[in-house]
Parts: structure tokens; sequence; C-alpha cells
């Protein structure tokens, strides 16, 4: 019975430092979680230099760039040369679909050899 209580004991102590280590891991990244996350401040305003909100220049520049993203890429597309490629017709056979017919031609006997 010793040998028995011995196995359970290592099993458990097994267990229970993999189970120990495990929470750790969680208790961890709980810990990273809650002292790397953005903290937004009610208090804080961001200082503007311009007359104008700052919404509003942010929103004119960000529509300036998009429009300036989407004429780029329509001159691109104009300028480009790319196009899909036909697909093969069926009647080409790859070498390896050649090759394996073969395989199996002359494995069944109507491989001819002149």
């Amino acid at each position: 019975m010793t040998d028995l209580t011995l196995s359970l004991q290592i099993t458990a102590l097994g267990m229970g430092l993999v189970f120990g280590a495990i929470i750790l891991l969680w208790l961890m990244m709980i810990v990273l979680t809650f002292l790397t996350a953005e903290k937004d401040s009610p208090d804080e305003v961001p200082a503007s230099d311009s007359s104008m909100p700052a919404s509003v220049s942010e929103t004119g520049f960000k529509l300036q760039a998009a429009a300036l993203a989407v004429a780029v890429a329509l001159a691109e597309q104009g300028q480009s040369t790319a196009h899909p490629l036909p697909d093969p017709p069926t009647a080409i056979v790859s070498a390896w679909q050649l090759g394996m017919r073969t395989r199996q031609s002359s494995e069944k006997g109507n491989f001819r050899r002149h």
C-alpha cells in the first residue's frame, strides 16, 4: 500500500504544481492588463493652437487624405496591365498525371514497348 499512496501523493503534487502555475500566469496577465491599460481622463483636454475646433480641422485633413488615397488608387488601377490568366484547356495532361497513368497501365500489362 505504501507504493500506491506514494504514487498518489506524487500525482497530486504534480497536478497541484501545474494548476498553481496556470493560476499564477492567469493572475500575472490580469495584473499586466491592469497596469498597461490606457486610462481616459475627462480632466485632460488636448490643447489646440488654431482658432478652429480640433474635430473640424482633423475631419478636413482626414477627408483630404481619403480623397488623395482614392485618386492614387484609381490612377494605379488605370495604369495596371495585369489581367487574369485564362484557364488551360482540359486536354493538357501534366507530367505527374502522365507518369501516374503510364505506371498504372504498365502494372495492368497494357503497356507495349515498340
